[in-house]
């Protein structure tokens, strides 16, 4: 009945071979979620493509999620669309200059580069043609996390790669 429910995988090959769905065991690794896009962070609950095993060093850390990245989203730092953005949770206070981060600014979340200022924080859009927000008051800030490490698969890296060196 559980493994009809989603919550056991049963092994065919084993005697009372399951799995457990949805826990990782390993001491070096951590299931985290992945996204197609950054989740609601209002409470709307989206429900996640598949969980992804991340060093756990790179990861641990309670309410981080993957989003595969989309078009531009950060073409300007090199990522490419369908490349894993891991991103942490985070306060404004841990955050440095220059960190990347996912904010929700009106109803949507972004990636921004983030400063601080004398007037409060500043959020510099990373999308083509995105703006420059002033965030006078830091708490007001919706601050769905940092981005800590993007992934990509090698094997779908386009061919036509240009190795001459220079």
């Amino acid at each position: 009945a559980l493994a009809d429910k989603g919550f056991l995988e049963r092994d065919p090959s084993r005697s009372r071979g399951v799995k457990i769905l949805g826990v990782d065991l390993s001491a070096e690794t951590v299931s985290v979620p992945c996204y197609s896009e950054v989740p609601n962070a209002r409470g709307a609950r989206v429900a996640a493509e598949m969980n992804l095993a991340v060093d756990r060093r790179m990861g641990g850390e309670r309410g981080s999620f993957i989003v595969r990245a989309k078009g531009s989203d950060l073409a300007v730092l090199g990522v490419a669309e369908g490349d894993y953005v891991l991103v942490s949770p985070t306060t404004v206070e841990d955050l440095e200059n220059g960190t990347i981060v996912v904010a929700r600014v009106g109803n949507d979340s972004l990636y921004h580069r983030f400063s601080k200022n004398g007037k409060g924080v500043c959020l510099q859009s990373l999308s083509p043609g995105g703006e420059e927000n002033i965030v006078e008051d830091p708490d007001a800030l919706h601050l769905v996390g940092r981005v800590t490490a993007f992934f990509r698969r090698m094997d779908q890296v386009a061919t036509s790669v240009n190795l001459t060196p220079h």
